[in-house]
């Protein structure tokens, strides 16, 4: 009798532990699984980023963000403070919380974002700000057309919308090589200058607006002028130079009153008797682009910038 009570109860153990062993190995297979859903992105500023899901309350520093998450068919619980034209409608009601170079903590913080869209390396300094708040600062920036594509790619990936970010590439792609395809049939010499009121500055090639121009076929006279310091992509006035290379079109990309802007480059110029002599300015080939196009990233409408730009120079030649 004890010999086969002994025999029920190693039976008993065996199956408990069994059971025990079967929940262990449950457990963890449904850890493993909750992983592999984790999505895993790497920014501009090579920073690793996790997420357990998409996030649903997102905060864009810079039209160029907001344009490309609502063109990946998401929106924002944050956009940035615009003066100008909205470069996207849908976002009008959207809470303003200022921009890259200064936003409002206060709001940020009231909206509860699950992430905040900021630039590299301008926004870096923010990244334990923002992780305070309970978010996370995913950096970007956009020097070129090909960094708006990868933009896109990121974004795509941290809202699991990779078909629609193909989409936007492809068509981004699309008119890059449609443009290159009917190359303008002369070299428009061309000076791009930022400005704003009291300041302005040469785009260089390695800007976005630099990168656009080479891309329609045109020749920036600035190409070579030594960058800035603290802003790399552009150089300094440099009156003797430009009266050299002799423009044939001089571009303003502004912020603020375009006016108010031309006003007082126009006036910078007219300092100078020389100036006078420019084919831009004997031809009246002096243009302001417009603002949401090219006074900042402007996302996937950059197809759009790029027509604008064509044909802007196709009339010159």
């Amino acid at each position: 009798m004890k010999k086969y009570l002994f025999l029920l109860v190693t039976l008993l153990l065996t199956a408990c532990s069994g059971t025990a062993a079967n929940v262990s190995d449950k457990t963890e297979n449904d850890n493993i699984q909750q992983n592999s859903h984790e999505i895993t992105i790497t920014d501009f500023a090579e920073r690793t980023l996790s997420f357990s899901a998409p996030p649903e309350r997102i905060i864009a520093l810079s039209n160029g963000d907001m344009d490309i998450i609502y063109a990946l068919e998401s929106e924002l619980v944050g956009r940035p403070t615009t003066r100008g034209v909205l470069s996207v409608p849908e976002a009008e009601s959207v809470e303003q919380i200022g921009s890259t170079h200064e936003f409002d903590l206060e709001k940020v913080t009231y909206l509860r974002p699950d992430v905040v869209l900021g630039n590299y390396p301008m926004n870096q300094k923010d990244i334990e700000t923002i992780a305070s708040i309970g978010s996370q600062l995913v950096l970007t920036n956009a020097n070129s057309i090909d960094d708006i594509t990868k933009q896109i790619t990121l974004y795509g990936t941290l809202l699991q919308k990779q078909e629609k970010a193909e989409q936007l590439k492809e068509t981004i792609e699309q008119k890059v090589t449609s443009i290159q395809n009917k190359p303008l049939s002369n070299e428009v010499r061309v000076l791009l200058v930022y400005g704003a009121p009291g300041t302005y500055m040469v785009a260089l090639p390695n800007s976005l607006s630099g990168n656009m121009l080479e891309t329609v076929g045109a020749k920036n006279i600035a190409a070579d002028f030594p960058q800035l310091d603290h802003y790399p992509q552009y150089a300094q006035l440099n009156t003797e130079r430009i009266i050299e290379a002799n423009p044939q079109v001089v571009l303003l990309m502004v912020h603020g009153n375009p006016e108010s802007v031309k006003e007082g480059f126009i006036k910078e110029m007219q300092q100078n008797a020389a100036w006078n002599n420019l084919d831009a300015v004997v031809n009246n080939q002096i243009e302001i682009l417009p603002t949401h196009l090219f006074g900042t990233n402007p996302g996937t409408q950059v197809t759009e910038a790029l027509d604008y730009l064509y044909e802007i120079l196709l009339e010159v030649e």
